[in-house]
């Protein structure tokens, strides 16, 4: 029996090569601002995200930690354009697995036809009564082909070091090997000492047999510290059910959510973090917004205060956002409220810019569990 690390036993940064490493699926997103997809004729902004990779990127750029990405592209215009991208944020993109398109029978190569590809999505934000609504070219991906075999882990988490390894439950699902891929990175993770974080991120798109999610999750979850997921996922990937009428009030949905969270903590114990944020769309401009986290070992929760009726530009990476603020904080030694509020403000101002993760920097972030805290209002910067 591994004996899981708990988030106040992480790893010294002098000790390890990397602050955080994440295993996952990253895309190009193309977004057509302010009109839908099926109607879009130029101005397409272009961005990269992945429901794991989101989560180096939030901490290398926003945070300034050192991250690295286990992924897999294409080595064409597209996989340039996205690995430049994560360059950018400061992640470190040595570690993903290139597929040339030279058909040579190598291990990874493909055609230059895209019988293999970079997986790509198209995002439109919604707006009013318009929900938002991403369509994903990602079936035939070089990161749906991952397997085991394609990392040596005991060399990156006994040799190399890794504080916070984390992945999630869109990638388990992406492909024919990938969950035992997950699987084994986060069971080597644990076994050498790292703090294993994974957020469920049920999406019917990619696994409409919610059976099968769960059967998966429930092989992945005794090897994490962390778990990140609302009451849908924890739902839809793991079995818990949350009593809560469909358009409940944040309270009301909070009392529930820690009902099962510390249900789930019983029946996991290596769980010392439960946690997630909690969205209450007004419309697709407009929402509430709030975030909880359960220290499961001392059988506390903490909250962060709610944002009410935020306008924002952007749907996607609030959850992503959420744990990278998170992991931050703990990565930093900060105490846990500390951690639930970098987690809400993280989340929160990524839904005010466009693409899955924030740019912004750690002072923002601050700032803005700041603001919150305080109950105030936001000022010009002169």
């Amino acid at each position: 029996m591994i004996d899981v690390v708990k988030y106040q036993s992480i790893k010294p940064a002098d000790q390890c090569r990397y602050d955080g490493v994440s295993l996952g699926e990253v895309m190009l997103r193309l977004d057509p601002r302010d009109v839908p997809t099926a109607r879009v004729r130029d101005h397409i902004r272009v961005s990269q995200g992945g429901g794991e990779t989101n989560v180096a990127c939030g901490l290398a750029y926003t945070f300034g930690l050192r991250t690295a990405v286990l992924t897999a592209l294409i080595a064409d215009p597209i996989g340039e354009n996205i690995r430049n991208q994560m360059r950018e944020a400061g992640v470190e993109t040595g570690k993903i697995i290139w597929w040339n398109t030279n058909l040579d029978g190598t291990g990874y190569s493909t055609d230059k036809k895209g019988t293999i590809c970079n997986g790509i999505n198209f995002t439109y934000n919604g707006s009013g009564v318009l929900p938002s609504d991403t369509t994903y070219y990602r079936g035939n991906s070089a990161a749906r082909l991952m397997e085991p075999d394609d990392y040596d882990f005991d060399k990156l988490f006994a040799e190399e070091q890794v504080r916070v390894f984390n992945t999630g439950g869109i990638f388990t699902l992406i492909g024919p090997k990938t969950a035992e891929l997950a699987i084994e990175a986060a069971r080597k993770a644990a076994e050498h000492g790292t703090f294993v974080s994974a957020d469920l991120n049920y999406r019917s798109k990619v696994e409409p047999d919610k059976e099968r999610a769960r059967s998966i999750n429930r092989r992945l979850v005794p090897f994490l510290g962390m778990l990140v997921g609302n009451d849908s996922d924890l739902a839809d990937a793991l079995g818990y059910e949350t009593r809560v009428p469909k358009n409940a009030s944040y309270a009301e949905w909070a009392q529930a959510y820690k009902e099962t969270a510390v249900h789930v903590a019983k029946d996991w114990p290596n769980l010392s973090l439960i946690g997630t944020q909690w969205r209450g769309a007004h419309n697709a401009d407009l929402i509430s917004w709030g975030a909880v986290l359960y220290d499961a070992l001392n059988d506390k929760f903490y909250e962060a205060p709610l944002r009410e009726k935020v306008p924002i530009r952007d749907r996607t990476g609030g959850g992503d956002s959420f744990a990278s603020g998170v992991l931050a904080a703990l990565l930093q030694g900060r105490n846990l409220e500390t951690a639930v509020n970098w987690g809400a403000a993280h989340g929160i101002l990524v839904q005010e810019i466009p693409g899955d993760i924030t740019m912004v920097n750690q002072k923002a972030v601050e700032a803005e569990a700041k603001r919150a805290l305080a109950g105030g209002g936001v000022k010009a910067v002169r």
